[in-house]
C-alpha cells in the first residue's frame, strides 16, 4: 500500500507506522484517518506483520482531529458528514484494539483528543518527559467522552481520574501518567524508539499465536462478566495452543537450552 500521510517501515516482522504531517502536528485529516483504516484493517490477513509500533513525527504525536482541514464538498448534510468522520475514527480504534498483533504507542510532545484516544487504543504506551494529553473535545464545545476515550480510560486509570480528565481536558503529563499507570515508561527522546523496539523484540520471543490469542485474552476479559468467563476463555486458548507444533517447538527449546524457532503452526 502507498500512503501519503503515514509512513510504514518494516523491521523484520515489526513494522514502524509514522503518522507523517508534522508541519499540522500530525493532526488527523480525513486522508489520514482514511490511510491508517487502510492499513490496520488490513492486519488481520497479515501473518507476516506480529507487532505494529506507532509513533509521530516531529514535534508532537497528534494533535487531535485536524479542525483546521479544508474539506472537500460533498452533498452530504452537516450531521451525515459528522457521524461519518466519528464512526470512521470510531471503527479505526477498535480494529487497533482487535488486531491481532499487539500495538505499542510512542508518544512525545502532544497527545491531544483524538491523538490521546490513539494512545489510549494501543495496547502499551511509552512516553518521553515531556509527553502531555488530554481529552480536548471538551474544550471545543464537544463531551469529554469521545472515540473510545470513555471505555479505554477508567479501565487504565480507574473511574476517579477518568472522570477528572474527561470532565475538565486538563492535560495528564507524563510523570503523573507513569505514576498512575497510564505509561508504561517514560524514556529520553532520543531513546523512544529503541526502548519500543526492544519491547516488540521480547513479545517476538513468543509464539505468534501465543501472543496474539494472549491479546485477545486480555481484551474480552478487560469487560468478562464473571470470573468463570474469564477463566474459560483462558482456558479455551491453552488448550488451542497446547496442540500447536509452536508449543512442542517451544518445549523442545527449553529442554534443549536454545532459542525456539517458531513456525505459526
Amino acid at each position: 500500500m502507498t500512503f501519503q500521510t503515514i509512513q510504514v517501515e518494516a523491521r523484520g516482522p515489526v513494522e514502524i507506522v509514522t503518522l507523517d504531517r508534522p508541519d499540522a502536528l500530525n493532526a488527523l485529516s480525513e486522508q489520514m484517518v482514511a490511510e491508517l483504516g487502510d492499513y490496520v484493517y488490513a492486519l488481520k490477513n497479515r501473518s507476516d506483520v506480529r507487532v505494529v509500533i506507532l509513533r509521530g513525527a516531529g514535534r508532537a504525536f497528534c494533535a487531535g482531529l485536524d479542525i483546521k482541514e479544508n474539506r472537500v464538498e460533498t452533498n452530504e448534510t452537516r450531521f451525515q458528514r459528522s457521524w461519518r468522520g466519528q464512526t470512521q475514527l470510531g471503527d479505526l480504534l477498535k480494529a487497533i484494539r482487535l488486531a491481532p498483533q499487539p500495538f505499542i504507542a510512542l508518544g512525545h510532545g502532544s497527545a491531544c483528543g483524538g491523538g490521546f484516544s490513539l494512545m489510549l487504543a494501543a495496547d502499551v504506551r511509552i512516553g518521553t518527559p515531556d509527553l502531555r494529553m488530554n481529552a480536548a473535545y471538551i474544550k471545543i464545545g464537544l463531551g469529554g467522552a469521545d472515540i473510545g476515550s470513555s471505555y479505554f480510560l477508567p479501565r487504565l486509570v480507574g473511574a476517579s481520574l477518568a472522570a477528572e480528565l474527561l470532565l475538565t481536558g486538563r492535560f495528564i503529563h507524563a510523570d503523573r501518567a507513569l505514576r498512575l499507570g497510564l505509561l508504561s515508561d517514560v524514556v529520553a527522546p532520543e531513546r523512544l524508539l529503541d526502548t519500543g523496539l526492544a519491547l516488540a523484540d521480547e513479545m517476538l520471543a513468543n509464539s505468534p499465536y501465543g501472543l496474539a490469542l494472549t491479546k485477545q485474552a486480555l481484551n474480552m476479559n478487560i469487560d468478562a462478566p464473571s470470573i468463570e468467563s474469564a477463566f474459560a476463555i483462558e482456558d479455551r486458548q491453552q488448550v488451542m495452543l497446547a496442540g500447536t507444533e509452536d508449543h512442542l517447538e517451544a518445549m523442545t527449546a527449553f529442554v534443549e537450552k536454545r532459542a525456539p524457532q517458531y513456525l505459526g503452526r
